[in-house]
């Protein structure tokens, strides 16, 4: 029964692994104007979203690699009067949801992505929505982040009642997307 499980876990890997580097292959090659036109269509879908509406503390996450450009709905969010918090990652695979501001001084974290230097924590339980990367999402909410665990570990943390979105490009929508117990849907998923 040991050996079962290890085996199964093992092509559950080589599958995200295999589906992750394709897909963040694509992400990379995409044409930049590809790219801003699509997240615009994803980010006109978000703001006209009762849970976007509603929600006066919203954590974005600070786009890169190919991801769905955040930027410009972050600086649409902060116009609109509601607070923005972004993650800070922890070298112990752990993620703190801090204040960005919106004349935040920005420096490169552990993994090269942009996050603010002034780090004013903000509580799970205090948040209204959570926007999630990831490299793929199906349609029942699963997701297949970079690998690290980090978002999987943070979405545990949140109360249930408090929504998660993540945002992806057509392409980044598949069938079904490999998932282990320790993988955290989201709730709902917004494409182009």
């Amino acid at each position: 029964m040991r050996f079962k499980r290890t085996v199964i876990t093992k092509d559950i890997e080589l599958t995200k692994g295999s589906i992750r580097n394709r897909i963040i292959l694509e992400l990379k090659t995409q044409k930049e104007d590809d790219r801003r036109r699509k997240s615009s269509v994803i980010a006109v879908k978000l703001f006209r979203s009762t849970v976007f509406k509603k929600a006066k503390t919203v954590m974005f996450y600070l786009s890169f690699g190919g991801e769905v450009y955040t930027e410009k709905m972050i600086r649409e969010a902060l116009n609109l009067g509601k607070k923005v918090v972004v993650p800070i990652c922890k070298k112990n695979r752990i993620i703190n949801a801090c204040v960005l501001s919106y004349d935040a001084k920005l420096q490169r974290g552990p993994y090269g992505i942009l996050e603010p230097v002034d780090k004013e924590s903000v509580r799970p339980q205090d948040l209204d929505l959570v926007i999630v990367p990831g490299v793929a999402f199906d349609l029942k909410g699963r997701r297949l982040g970079r690998g690290k665990g980090y978002y999987d570990r943070f979405l545990k943390k949140l109360p249930e009642d408090i929504p998660t979105v993540g945002l992806g490009f057509d392409f980044q929508l598949l069938p079904a997307v490999p998932a282990t117990t320790n993988d955290i849907n989201v709730k709902r998923v917004i494409s182009n």
